[in-house]
């Protein structure tokens, strides 16, 4: 089973690039968590898309820490990485998204695999319920959202962007895009749209699980986004428009499995503290060992 990290990010919120900022007991960074619990779940392949200034470094970091016989693959997300016969033109000071960056990975992944954040911690249930999920689901192409509560995911110092989710039972039916979340009142509002929540709904926090045909939707939807200059000079291809796009046609169906654990992130400087602790805490609670990786 492939675990892909999706670190690519500039960091622009909190100040710096937060997946490289030594939150744990012993300077790791906040993936080296997420790729620790993936490993105790059976994960036997990482892979982590990132800028292509920070590869090298990456890699020889990882490789150095993680166990002999895990593969690791430490892949750039560059703008340049377009569909045979595609051209782009314009002006695109960041990458194309985070489909493009699942797509970054096209070559090195052909079995099912768990797409997250970097820069996320999920909580250690969250991969034993993925694993679970993979091994019942290897054959098929039915795909899944870990999925995790509004209110359990925001931030104090800010606002948030979330895919606030419809849901029947454990399918899931739509993700609905919000991009400035925050508390008010008894309620959560989306200062964008003025939607206003309960905080009760599901949300997807980008732990998906995902099947390698996957890799052609993203390329025919990116090669519909490059056609159209405007679009491509403004806007990104994400993950959860792809896989909705992918369930609104009928080639896969989604389910929703839950995390059965906490999740934190780190989107501003002053979410740092908060992470710190909850890192050390965790590991003087035996959740995890310190130092994380064992010398060789």
């Amino acid at each position: 089973m492939t675990l892909l990290l999706m670190a690519a990010g500039s960091g622009s919120r909190y100040g710096k690039l937060k997946q490289f900022d030594d939150l744990g007991p012993k300077g790791e960074f906040l993936m080296e968590f997420a790729i620790y619990d993936a490993l105790k779940n059976g994960f036997d392949h990482i892979v982590v898309i990132t800028k292509k200034e920070n590869t090298s470094f990456l890699f020889d970091h990882l490789r150095e820490r993680l166990p002999a016989d895990v593969k690791l693959d430490v892949l750039a997300q560059e703008v340049t990485d377009l569909p045979e016969g595609c051209s782009f033109s314009g002006e695109r000071p960041k990458p194309w998204g985070t489909a493009h960056a699942v797509w970054t990975a096209r070559h090195v992944i052909n079995n099912p695999f768990v797409v997250i954040n970097a820069d996320d911690f999920y909580g250690q249930p969250a991969y034993k319920n993925a694993a679970d999920f993979i091994r019942e689901h290897e054959n098929d192409n039915t795909y899944a959202l870990v999925g995790y509560t509004l209110k359990d995911t925001l931030s104090e110092h800010g606002s948030v962007s979330r895919g606030v989710c419809q849901v029947d039972g454990d399918h899931l039916l739509s993700v609905d895009e919000r991009l400035k979340l925050e508390w008010e009142g008894d309620g959560v509002r989306d200062y964008d749209s003025g939607n206003m929540y309960t905080g009760d709904e599901q949300v997807s926090m980008n732990f998906w699980i995902c099947k390698p045909s996957i890799f052609d939707k993203i390329e025919s939807e990116f090669r519909s986004f490059l056609s159209n200059e405007e679009l491509a000079s403004t806007s990104e291809l994400y993950i959860p428009k792809t896989v909705q796009e992918m369930l609104q046609a009928g080639e896969i169906e989604v389910k929703v499995v839950p995390s059965g654990g906490e999740w934190f992130g780190v989107t501003y400087a002053s979410d740092r503290e908060m992470a710190v602790s909850h890192l050390q805490e965790k590991t003087d609670e035996g959740q995890y060992v310190s130092p994380l990786w064992p010398e060789r």
